[in-house]
């Protein structure tokens, strides 16, 4: 009688990549990331530590593409935005601004997220932020150049300002940290104020990127914001 064939063999390399991202956001969610081994990622996945390292050179390099992965989900509902009709350039890029927010407070690999910003990974933020952004300066490129067609927006290279734009995204980097590691309700609010001031200085300075009057640009939403923002344990 033919000996069975584990489960880690009937698997397709693409469906062992996927449990191991999803393994990965949860022990990251349960453990933290510094405290997240690979032999643990591997023992929830399922799969051997040649499958893990057939994958991914590393746990860091699996944390980047958890974030890649949510970037690419991101991108495609910021894609819809860019080509939703009837929308003049500011409102086209003020959903834009906002949509990517919402996004990244909402994806599935919130753990990952989180891990993000734990001070201990703040070379590996850098590294993330370089990567997404490379995936959203296009789309936001788009958005600049039919700002100009209509007279809106005034800047000389689209591209540039693309990606200048982009750029200000790790100014806020220690105020998102803030609200993750906020311990009592009272440093979550505080939390969240601070990085609502912050956002609207940053899209103050869009605005004078783009030529735009102060106040054009915005990135907080008061309406959906705090679907965006992590949670608080308790629930705030």
């Amino acid at each position: 009688m033919p000996a069975k064939v584990g489960v880690r063999r009937v698997r397709n390399a693409g469906v062992r990549r996927a449990d191991l991202l999803a393994a990965g956001a949860s022990l990251f969610a349960e453990h933290g990331y510094e405290g997240t081994t690979v032999e643990q990622i591997i023992g929830r996945a399922g799969t051997s530590k040649g499958g893990f390292y057939h994958h991914f050179q590393s746990k860091a390099d699996l944390l980047e593409a958890m974030a890649a992965q949510a970037a690419e989900q991101a991108l495609r509902g910021l894609d819809q935005v860019v080509s939703a009709p009837g929308l003049d350039a500011v409102q086209r890029l003020n959903r834009f601004l906002q949509r990517g927010r919402s996004d990244a407070g909402n994806a599935r690999e919130m753990a990952t997220y989180g891990a993000i910003f734990r001070p201990e990974n703040l070379g590996l933020y850098h590294r993330l932020h370089r990567a997404v952004s490379a995936v959203l300066v296009a789309p936001l490129t788009r958005i600049i150049e039919q700002g100009r067609a209509e007279g809106a927006i005034r800047c000389e290279h689209p591209a540039i300002a693309a990606e200048i734009v982009l750029t200000l995204g790790p100014l806020t980097h220690d105020a998102i940290a803030g609200i993750a590691e906020a311990r009592t309700k009272d440093e979550f609010d505080l939390a969240v104020a601070a990085l609502r001031e912050r956002l609207i200085q940053q899209a103050i300075a869009v605005d004078r990127i783009l030529g735009l009057p102060d106040g054009t640009v915005s990135y907080w939403d008061e309406a959906s914001a705090a679907d965006w923002v992590f949670r608080h344990p308790s629930g705030a």
